[in-house]
């Protein structure tokens, strides 16, 4: 049990808001296998007011089943994303909203937003402080730990800054924003963090086992994790965290015949809700299915047949050929 705000949720353990993957096939399925506090997809502020309007909404495609769950907006001028958070809101009960102050993609920069935030903290303070006002449900962070090379004293100053101007929990992921993906994750910023600030912590990066999900809240004290990339193909990793955490065991290695029937219901589930075009769709599927089939034996020539399938039922009639190892 962890509080956001006056919000109640009952896990620690949460799925990160994944652009382009963490769609509603994503979240359900997880949810099968232990997710059971879950993201949207990152959504773009200004597209969600300004249009494509379509494309953005279908984002936020939701049923029964997919809750309890929170939204991260993305941009840099206040008085829009509060419009957004409340199209958001119009759309979906969630608990709370994340404001992402942490992607670090080119495209993103450019317009001023994700880590720009943590180079114009003015800005960051700006929408935090109009939007935890303004909103019935409590308002996060997403940050990184600077955008080039700060100090600690920059660092927790950035994480000070989000708390006074209202903010009730902080997601960290342990890189700055020029180091991306790649390199080591600096556990002992987040404990700082958690340390500086009242309010929840949560640890990202690199949580791609039990193992290192216990490393990071063993070396941090963070008061959650955000698991991400750990998820992909593998959404027995909620499953696998619980138990290594709470009884100290490794859950056996999922079977290849396990595999093949989750990667179908996935798939499933995205011939059901992805609004795409077919040939947008099957490509969707494709990416999908490699998530699966990563280390699989014949991995190059699986990949190419693959690659070429149309439609849905071409792929399920290819995993159903699949030999295991």
């Amino acid at each position: 049990m962890i509080k956001i705000g006056p919000k109640k949720i009952d896990t620690n353990i949460f799925l990160a808001p994944l652009s382009g993957c963490s769609d509603l096939a994503f979240r359900l399925i997880s949810r099968e296998h232990g997710a059971k506090f879950c993201f949207f997809e990152m959504v773009d502020s200004n597209c969600l007011v300004r249009g494509p309007r379509h494309k953005t909404f279908s984002i936020l495609n939701t049923v029964e089943p997919d809750t309890p769950i929170a939204a991260q907006l993305l941009g840099n001028d206040p008085s829009v994303m509060l419009r957004a958070a409340r199209e958001v809101m119009g759309c979906a009960n969630i608990s709370f909203l994340d404001i992402n102050a942490a992607c670090p993609a080119k495209k993103i920069i450019k317009k001023k937003a994700g880590s720009y935030l943590l180079y114009d903290q003015r800005t960051l303070s700006k929408i935090v402080k109009k939007l935890s006002s303004a909103l019935p449900v409590p308002v996060t962070v997403k940050m990184r730990l600077g955008y080039e090379k700060e100090t600690l004293k920059d660092i927790l100053k950035f994480a000070k800054t989000c708390e006074s101007s209202g903010a009730q929990a902080i997601f960290v992921h342990g890189r700055t924003r020029s180091q991306g993906y790649m390199g080591e994750i600096d556990y002992g910023s987040i404990k700082a963090i958690k340390d500086s600030v009242e309010i929840p912590v949560f640890g990202a990066g690199n949580i791609l086992s039990p193992e290192l999900a216990k490393k990071m809240l063993d070396q941090t004290g963070c008061d959650g994790i955000l698991v991400a990339r750990g998820a992909l193909g593998n959404p027995w990793i909620f499953s696998q965290i619980e138990e290594y955490l709470n009884n100290g065991r490794t859950m056996p290695p999922v079977n290849f015949s396990v595999k093949k029937a989750v990667l179908k219901k996935h798939l499933f589930y995205v011939e059901r809700y992805k609004a795409m075009s077919p040939s947008n769709k099957a490509g969707f599927m494709c990416k999908v299915a490699m998530w699966y089939l990563r280390g699989f034996p014949k991995a190059t020539r699986i990949r190419q047949k693959i690659s070429i399938v149309k439609r849905y039922e071409e792929m399920i009639k290819l995993i159903d050929e699949l030999t295991g190892p």
